[in-house]
């Protein structure tokens, strides 16, 4: 089996852990942080191992340093780490890949909001230029930074008053927040206390300048932001500087067929300009081509459960460089990786 390279990164469990990527041959294993100068050409007739190996969790929900209870985000960075935003204990928690536990970077404090607590985490992006982790603090409603060389002691607020869920940053260091609540999409210089509306923004609601619930962002080298607009049961795209969205993947209402998903939550765009999202409320992957009318399903689709090719809700998804595919299995409490054949 190949090696799983990865260079990206977003509610029971199974009996498989981390260190039983060793003996899956995952052990070793090349992480970078997020860099969309990197995304991979992925052929347009990929298939995958259907049977997932776990990169992290799986041992139970709960919130021992061996467990996670919801993640949500996923980050990776170049020591083979890999980091998972531990919604339901209010933590960003640290996983060396081939370790039976994870270590907590930021928050681990119990729900609150003192800034040296988070509560109900949903992102996590790093910054190297300030080696800082950004957060999506997202029942505090903020965006918060963490420097990695202050550990666990407090964060500082970046962005105030926003029910955040997604984050993205591009090339430039701008920084790309979806706003739950506001139905929106906006853009901060990194500093900035207000950003630039760039998406939504028009009330809660189904036409194309509109979101109901935007969630996981994906950003690529033209500053085209596709976003999750999960309660509409779509994924969408906004060009630079457009007044609406394009529809690139369901078809705006919810169910089970190949032209349609239910609740779309983490999403990634190759070099082809592919979509993949996680059909997270049927419990698949799936990919659809540019300009297609209806997806296919590359991963999943066998029932809801906690076997190596179900999922019990979805999060984050991400692509390393050789193509092989990870997923954060939400209700699992695991990170799940599948290998390209």
């Amino acid at each position: 089996m190949e090696d799983c390279i990865l260079v990206v990164t977003t509610y029971y469990p199974t009996k498989v852990g981390a260190f039983s990527l060793i003996a899956f041959g995952l052990a070793s294993v090349t992480f970078s942080s997020i860099d969309i100068s990197t995304t991979p050409s992925i052929p347009a007739d990929a298939q995958w191992k259907q049977n997932g190996v776990t990169a992290a969790g799986g041992t139970g929900q709960g919130n021992a340093t061996n467990q996670l209870d919801s993640p949500d985000g996923l980050l990776l960075d170049g020591d083979q780490i890999v980091f998972i935003t531990d919604v339901n204990n209010h933590r960003v928690i640290q996983w060396n890949i081939g370790d039976t536990n994870g270590q907590v970077v930021a928050g681990n404090h119990e729900a609150g909001n003192r800034m040296y607590q988070l509560y109900e985490p949903t992102d996590v992006l790093l910054d190297k230029e300030t080696d800082s982790f950004i957060i999506c603090d997202s029942q505090n409603q903020r965006v918060v930074r963490w420097s990695r060389r202050k550990g666990t002691t407090q964060g500082e607020v970046l962005i105030g008053n926003i029910r955040c869920w997604g984050l993205a940053m591009d090339d430039q260091r701008y920084l790309y927040v979806s706003d739950t609540l506001n139905d929106a999409v906006r853009r901060y210089r990194l500093g900035e206390k207000i950003g630039t509306l760039i998406a939504g923004g028009n009330g809660k609601g189904d036409g194309l300048h509109q979101f109901s619930q935007p969630s996981y962002l994906f950003i690529d080298q033209q500053q085209t932001v596709y976003v999750s607009d999960s309660n509409n049961h779509r994924v969408v795209k906004w060009n630079k500087d457009a007044e609406k969205g394009i529809l690139v993947a369901g078809s705006g209402s919810q169910g089970t067929d190949m032209a349609q998903l239910a609740f779309p939550y983490g999403l990634f765009v190759d070099t082809l300009g592919t979509v993949y999202v996680a059909d997270s409320g049927n419990d698949r992957v799936m990919r659809w081509p540019q300009g297609a009318n209806q997806g296919t399903v590359i991963i999943g689709n066998n029932g809801r459960g906690d076997g190596p090719n179900q999922f019990n809700g979805i999060g984050a998804l991400a692509f390393d460089r050789q193509g092989n595919l990870y997923v954060v299995d939400w209700k699992n409490h695991r990170v799940q990786c599948f290998v390209i054949q």
